[in-house]
C-alpha cells in the first residue's frame, strides 16, 4: 500500500489504493503536505480563474480538502461545488464552509452534479501522475455551460506521458482559446526532490456542451 505522501500519490495505480491513501492522508494533508512543501498550485489556479473574469457557479474537480475553494471564496467567487473520489477528503473540505455542494465519486463513472451547468471548472493537483488523464475532461465538458471557463493544472511529466497534447489537438470543436502557461508547483520555501517541478495551467473555454446555458 503506497504511503500517504507525494511519492505514494504518484505511485497509485488502482482505485482501491487511491481511496485508502487519501483516507489515511485527509486529516494531515493541509499541514503535512500543502504547508510543508509550500504547495502554491491551488492559489495559482484560483487566482488565474478570478483574473480571467471567472464567476460562479464553479465546479472544483478533485477538490480534496478544499484548498482551491478557500481561495476562490477569499476572491469573492461563488457559489463553488466540489467533487472528489475521497469521502474523507471531502469531509475536511466541508468543514471549511466554502462549498455549496460536495459530491463523491469516480469522474469516469460520470458525476450527477446538482449545480450543473457550470460557468467555470477548476482543478488543482488532480491531473497528475497516478491520477486521472485527459479522458476526464470529456466528462467535465458535459457539466459546463457554453463558453464556460476552465483552469486545470496539469503536471508537466503527466502532460506528455498521458497524451494531453494529442487530446487537445483532437478537441478543437469542443475546446477554444487554449493557453498552456508553465508554472512552478511549489513556492520559494519548497525543499526536496520535487521543489522545482513544473506543470501547465490549461486555460480554455468550452466550445461545445450538451446544450446547457447559464
Amino acid at each position: 500500500m503506497p504511503k500517504p505522501d507525494l511519492e505514494g500519490a504518484y505511485a497509485l495505480n488502482s482505485m482501491d489504493d487511491t481511496k485508502r491513501l487519501y483516507a489515511d492522508w485527509a486529516g494531515t494533508y493541509d499541514q503535512d503536505f500543502a504547508e510543508k512543501t509550500d504547495f502554491q498550485l491551488p492559489d495559482l489556479v484560483a487566482d488565474a480563474y478570478a483574473s480571467l473574469g471567472g464567476s460562479g457557479p464553479v465546479l472544483d474537480f478533485g477538490c480534496g480538502t478544499g484548498l482551491v475553494g478557500e481561495k476562490l471564496a477569499a476572491l469573492g467567487v461563488s457559489p463553488v461545488d466540489g467533487a472528489d473520489l475521497s469521502q474523507e477528503m471531502l469531509a475536511i473540505a466541508g468543514r471549511k464552509a466554502c462549498y455549496r455542494d460536495l459530491v463523491s465519486g469516480n469522474v469516469l463513472d460520470g458525476y450527477q452534479m446538482p449545480g450543473a451547468p457550470y460557468a467555470g471548472i477548476v482543478s488543482s493537483g488532480t491531473f497528475t501522475n497516478g491520477h486521472v488523464g485527459p479522458e476526464a475532461i470529456d466528462v467535465l465538458l458535459t457539466l459546463a455551460a457554453p463558453g464556460a471557463l476552465f483552469v486545470l493544472s496539469i503536471n508537466g511529466v503527466h502532460f506528455d506521458k498521458a497524451g494531453f497534447g494529442a487530446y487537445f489537438d483532437a478537441r478543437t470543436d469542443q475546446v477554444s482559446d487554449l493557453k498552456l502557461p508553465v508554472v512552478r508547483l511549489y513556492g520559494p520555501n519548497a525543499t526536496g526532490e520535487h521543489k522545482d517541478d513544473t506543470g501547465y495551467l490549461a486555460r480554455f473555454r468550452a466550445a461545445y456542451t450538451k446544450g446547457y446555458s447559464i
